[in-house]
């Protein structure tokens, strides 16, 4: 009897600890194929995108890639894996201390970011734009889910003061970027960042991840998760529940801006105001009605850039 149940114990181990590596493999393993992204409805075009607007916004971003050729700049991750970490670098044309830093969302990298980079070079900004740890040209094996990508975005904000010291720093971030921009918020930020504006990113790693579970595997919380955070625990060094980005903001003495789409099914929309609700700094809300995950800029770009500037522009 005691033989049985040490087999079942054991195999009920081997079970737990395959579950919660597949789904690591599945969403957080880096440079695997993330399949469930191909087709996903949640991330079909919205029909509130207008073809005539979009088509101008890509060729004009078209000629900035052109005519504006970055410089690549690496810094290497202050933790024991001593990752070397890419990004694009842009330095205006004009003599100016006004700076920000582009994050990228979920198995993007800097390169996907063109559209933000150009907007904000335009209005006179230096522009980094990395790739997150696991991403594009970035060293990593694992997706760092925007977590251990704060403590990269402090070493980003170092080089830039380091570069200027009268530097005046604004964070922006797109889906996991926005996460990333958020979660970096909570921390202990130098003066020279002044704001940050964070579009359609989550409220938790655990609460997207528990909404996407059920939602692609009709799978619930326990105990699928609970296996998927003790390997990532083990893989990546850090857990699904405590990546929280209602957290960090809680704690942010940094102003705010915080933008989603009202149709986003991928980060749900009801995520904006866990984040929002959260802060207690000075901040805004910006909701674009009918735009999808990460359409907040394509559905209204008129809108979408005049509140950005009007909010940055308070503060640098």
């Amino acid at each position: 009897m005691a033989i049985m149940l040490g087999i079942i114990v054991v195999l009920l181990v081997v079970c737990f600890f395959g579950v919660g590596n597949y789904f690591y493999n599945y969403a957080l393993k880096a440079n695997d194929e993330k399949e469930f992204l191909e087709g996903n409805p949640h991330l079909e075009q919205s029909t509130a995108v207008i073809a005539s607007v979009a088509e101008a916004a890509e060729q004009a971003d078209t000629q900035f890639e052109l005519s504006h050729p970055p410089k690549s700049v690496s810094i290497v991750s202050d933790d024991e894996l001593k990752l070397k970490l890419h990004a694009n670098l842009f330095e205006n044309e004009e003599e100016t201390s006004k700076w920000v830093i582009v994050a990228h969302g979920y198995t993007g990298e800097a390169a996907d970011m063109t559209r933000y980079v150009r907007h904000f070079y335009e209005q006179g900004f230096n522009v980094v734009a990395p790739d997150l740890r696991g991403h594009g040209q970035s060293e990593g094996e694992y997706i760092g889910m925007g977590w251990h990508d704060r403590m990269d975005m402090l070493q980003w904000i170092d080089q830039i003061t380091e570069k200027d010291p009268n530097a005046q720093i604004a964070l922006f971030g797109i889906s996991m970027g926005g996460a990333t921009v958020m979660m970096t918020s909570g921390e202990d930020l130098p003066s020279n960042v002044k704001v940050i504006v964070e579009d359609c990113g989550y409220a938790t790693v655990s609460d997207v991840f528990i909404y996407q579970l059920k939602d692609l595997f009709g799978l619930p919380e326990f105990p699928v998760m609970q296996a998927a955070n003790m390997v990532t625990k083990v893989r990546a060094g850090y857990e699904l529940y405590e990546a929280s980005a209602v957290k960090q903001v809680a704690k942010s003495t940094t102003p705010m801006l915080f933008i989603h789409g009202d149709a986003d099914t991928f980060v749900p929309y009801q995520m904006l105001d866990e984040v929002y609700d959260a802060a207690k700094v000075e901040k805004e809300k910006l909701v674009i009605p009918g735009a999808g995950h990460g359409e907040a800029e394509k559905v209204d770009p008129e809108l979408y850039w005049d509140t950005v500037w009007g909010f940055v522009g308070k503060y640098m």
